[in-house]
């Protein structure tokens, strides 16, 4: 099993990059972050993590820059001269990518290209992770998705994955990067931003149960997701790094769920009645849906020994709890007792 020192993380301040981060961490690497320069701090989810990078022995060293500048990517990769690469930055909002086309395909498609020509140039070798999404299976044709099934976007957000996707493929087998892609399905957590239908329902109804929200609008209740927990999915993702050869891996629990049932359970664990609550807004209607996805971990749990161990009920609970506290509420006297969820 390969031992890194140093890992490379772009979209450290986001939801996945928070949690790999604390893992390289507690495991005794050396963490820099890519973070793009901006007018206020976007660094909540790792500031329990964040030491000055001036301070001597640092673990965790935070780098302004930018997928879109390659030349100032080439100078971080032989400054820092990783050992491991992940690449989780993007424009990653399924919804927004069609407002936002241009810029969804350019931070995904050109920046990994950007990152991988970088690395290429340079006379380092670092392992190269890259973030796919199940959304890039689209309008599936089976009802279980594993490596080999198709890919039929339905966003420019999941057509940019596919050619982020094929991209390290290219690098992988032109040049023989050590270079993988990770198409790992719907993964939550209370570190989710809330634009995402499920932090958006935890969090709304933490507020309601507060006295902070009358309501709750959401759009599609019917789309069905896989949905796993996040922090035992970058557990995979470091794991795809440690193998003897480059490869794609399917991460996912097999399991489906509708965004009704995820909204269904946390009114149940709050106690509340739904139908006086929720509201349809078609705002949140996607011009083109992706009705089901359903994952199929096998290669994953063959090869590299992972499985899901954190259920559908267990991750609502997760994340309810802590958006309660969040609003000062005590999950013990507003929720549900655990012995009491089906």
């Amino acid at each position: 099993m390969r031992v890194p020192t140093v890992a490379l993380i772009t979209g450290i301040t986001g939801q996945d990059g928070s949690y790999l981060a604390e893992q390289l961490l507690d495991l005794g690497h050396e963490v820099h972050g890519l973070i793009r320069r901006s007018s206020s701090f976007n660094t909540a989810r790792i500031e329990h993590l964040y030491v000055d990078p001036h301070v001597e022995g640092a673990r965790l060293k935070l780098h302004y820059g930018d997928l879109l500048d390659s030349s100032s990517l080439r100078r971080l990769i032989e400054e820092v001269r990783p050992d491991e690469v992940y690449n989780l930055a993007a424009q990653s909002h399924v919804r927004v990518s069609f407002d936002m086309p241009e810029y969804t395909a350019a931070t995904i498609v050109q920046g990994t290209t950007s990152l991988l020509e970088a690395i290429r140039q340079s006379d380092v070798r670092p392992r190269f992770y890259q973030a796919g999404s199940s959304e890039m299976f689209g309008a599936v044709l089976e009802p279980w998705q594993d490596e080999s099934s198709p890919f039929r976007p339905q966003s420019p957000y999941a057509a940019a994955k596919v050619g982020a996707h094929a991209m390290v493929r290219v690098y992988r087998e032109a040049y023989g990067l050590f270079a993988v892609n990770g198409i790992l399905f719907n993964h939550e957590s209370p570190r989710r931003s809330p634009t995402f239908v499920t932090r958006k329902i935890t969090r709304g109804i933490a507020r309601i149960l507060a006295g902070l929200d009358t309501g709750l609008f959401l759009g599609n209740l019917e789309a069905s997701r896989d949905w796993g927990y996040a922090p035992e999915y970058m557990e995979a993702v470091r794991l795809m790094l440690q193998q003897d050869e480059p490869d794609d891996f399917v991460i996912a629990t097999g399991e489906t769920h509708s965004v009704r049932e995820f909204m269904v359970e946390t009114f149940r664990l709050a106690q509340l009645d739904q139908e006086r609550y929720v509201h349809f807004d078609p705002v949140y209607l996607r011009p083109a849906e992706v009705e089901s996805l359903r994952g199929d971990a096998s290669k994953a749990a063959e090869r590299l020994g992972w499985k899901p161990r954190t259920k559908f009920t267990a991750l609502v609970r997760i994340m309810l709890e802590a958006d309660c506290r969040e609003v000062g509420l005590d999950p013990a006297k507003v929720l549900l007792p655990a012995d009491e969820v089906a």
